[in-house]
């Protein structure tokens, strides 16, 4: 699926990064080694290399990562991608000063797969930033987020702090906010957005 929604000349969120990085990413070490959760056509991976990160993109479309090292080229930077399933992702021991993961909706037991390596694979300092949309989006007009068939695929603060409870809660917020990426994500939406620091 995501292979065939990427395979377009336009990038469909856009070449910006995440309004919500692009306010926290100052919270990551700088300098640190970042991970980018199926991170697409590599906009916010790109974002943070141009800040000095030294970023890996992870997705499950080898076709949205060549999109991204292309834009990474373009902007004169550097990424490395890896073709990988959060089913299955194993993310290592102390390894990474952030873990980004914007619009990564996962079904519950992935989700709950994920979260459950995120504080051992993080550095001490490191950080865990997040936005995805909640299951409120459904009632919006906006153009975003898993389809009403898929509604464990959306995120809440609640779940997000009861996984994530080893972290320190830097921000955590459910909200509304326009929201301009792309083609493919427009509108007034519903969002939850965390920043949580392993002390």
């Amino acid at each position: 699926m995501w292979n065939e929604r990427y395979s377009t000349v336009e990038y469909i969120f856009g070449t910006e990064p995440n309004d919500f990085l692009k306010e926290q990413y100052q919270h990551i070490p700088v300098g640190g080694r970042v991970l980018c959760l199926a991170e697409g056509e590599g906009r916010n991976a790109v974002f943070l290399a141009e800040q000095g990160y030294d970023v890996t993109a992870i997705d499950l479309s080898e076709v949205g990562l060549n999109k991204a090292l292309k834009l990474a080229s373009k902007r004169g930077v550097e990424i490395k991608t890896q073709v990988a399933d959060l089913a299955d992702y194993q993310f290592g021991a102390q390894k990474w000063d952030a873990i980004v993961s914007i619009w990564a909706h996962m079904p519950e037991t992935v989700r709950q797969y994920v979260h459950a390596q995120i504080g051992p694979a993080l550095k001490p300092n490191g950080v865990f930033i997040v936005e995805a949309y909640t299951e409120q989006q459904l009632a919006m007009d906006a153009v975003g987020g898993p389809p009403a068939t898929q509604k464990q695929r959306f995120n809440s603060l609640v779940n997000l702090r009861a996984e994530l409870s080893e972290l320190e809660e830097i921000v955590g917020v459910e909200k509304q906010r326009m929201i301009s990426e792309g083609t493919d994500h427009q509108g007034l939406s519903a969002v939850v957005q965390f920043v949580g620091r392993k002390n």
